[in-house]
């Protein structure tokens, strides 16, 4: 089990402990408290980067609200003083990062949205001129602007194992074809909604995984909502196609672990505190840029 250091362990029942979030089963409700723990490689780091969860939460919070007409989404109370009195005794310190939210059952398929040639996708794209099935135009380079978002599923892992890349025909194997249907055609909703404003903002939205959950029949919006550690955020002003762009997220961390040498393998090294106050400035300048808020 993942030891939290940067938040206390509560008095309910654990309903899984995530590599940076820890939910607890309330019955119908789950309560999901965002630490400052980070992964990369599938490992969480020794080293949390303060505030991360916070940021994260409320970056959440705020998709989830702005987009709530194109998919409904399974918040039920953002601030601790209107949880439940049992409950709310329990969050105290734990503002800003914690959250009570409807129970569903969860569709275990990543739902990959990319707009740009990035990551797997730009490595998939040179060896077979395709993501995940989906044909694409010869010519693209890195960081390239696809000429329409594509969906691009990918299998939902358990921690400590790798998301797999699939084709559509495989999620609909394991979903069935209106399942299938439905979640790529609400993923692309949420993707535009979502691009649109980011660009509003000066930033590129180039990809981002959705989760979904089924809750009485329907599809509910749930986990995080394009975050730094859920998309790739990338500068309007500075994009240039043809190289990696520097991202608003973990990306800075895993540029260190590849400079160092890492073999992603136990021991899992620790963070030097430049490398974890600029990963920290990074989160808080999308969060601030994305909501016109400041942290």
């Amino acid at each position: 089990m993942i030891q939290t250091a940067d938040v206390p362990t509560l008095p309910f029942k654990v309903w899984t402990r995530g590599k940076v979030r820890d939910v607890y089963d309330l019955g119908d409700h789950l309560l999901i408290v965002a630490t400052d723990r980070i992964s990369a490689y599938d490992f969480v780091l020794p080293t949390p980067v303060p505030d991360k969860g916070k940021v994260l939460c409320q970056t959440s919070n705020f998709w989830f609200a702005k987009l709530a007409d194109v998919c409904p989404h399974h918040l039920v109370a953002t601030e601790v003083a209107k949880f439940p009195d049992d409950v709310r005794r329990s969050c105290a310190g734990l503002d800003g990062r914690t959250v009570l939210v409807k129970k569903a059952k969860r569709v275990d398929i990543e739902c990959v949205v990319r707009g740009y040639l990035a990551g797997s996708g730009w490595k998939e794209y040179k060896e077979s001129q395709s993501v995940c099935g989906v044909k694409l135009p010869a010519g693209l380079q890195e960081s390239s602007k696809l000429p329409a978002p594509i969906f691009t599923p990918a299998t939902k892992a358990p921690d400590g194992e790798h998301d797999e890349n699939i084709s559509f025909e495989r999620m609909v194997a394991r979903v069935g074809a209106d399942w299938a249907q439905r979640l790529r055609d609400v993923s692309l909703k949420i993707f535009n909604a979502a691009s649109a404003h980011a660009e509003s903002k000066g930033f590129i939205l180039a990809d981002t995984k959705f989760e979904f959950g089924e809750r009485d029949g329907k599809i509910i919006w749930i986990d995080e909502a394009l975050t730094p550690d859920s998309s790739r955020f990338w500068d309007k002003a500075a994009h240039q196609a043809g190289r990696s762009q520097d991202s608003f997220d973990k990306q800075f961390v895993r540029d260190y672990l590849v400079k160092i040498k890492w073999n992603k393998q136990p021991p899992v090294p620790t963070l030097p505190d430049d490398v974890v106050q600029k990963t920290r400035e990074k989160y808080i300048a999308a969060y601030e840029r994305i909501t016109g808020k400041t942290f």
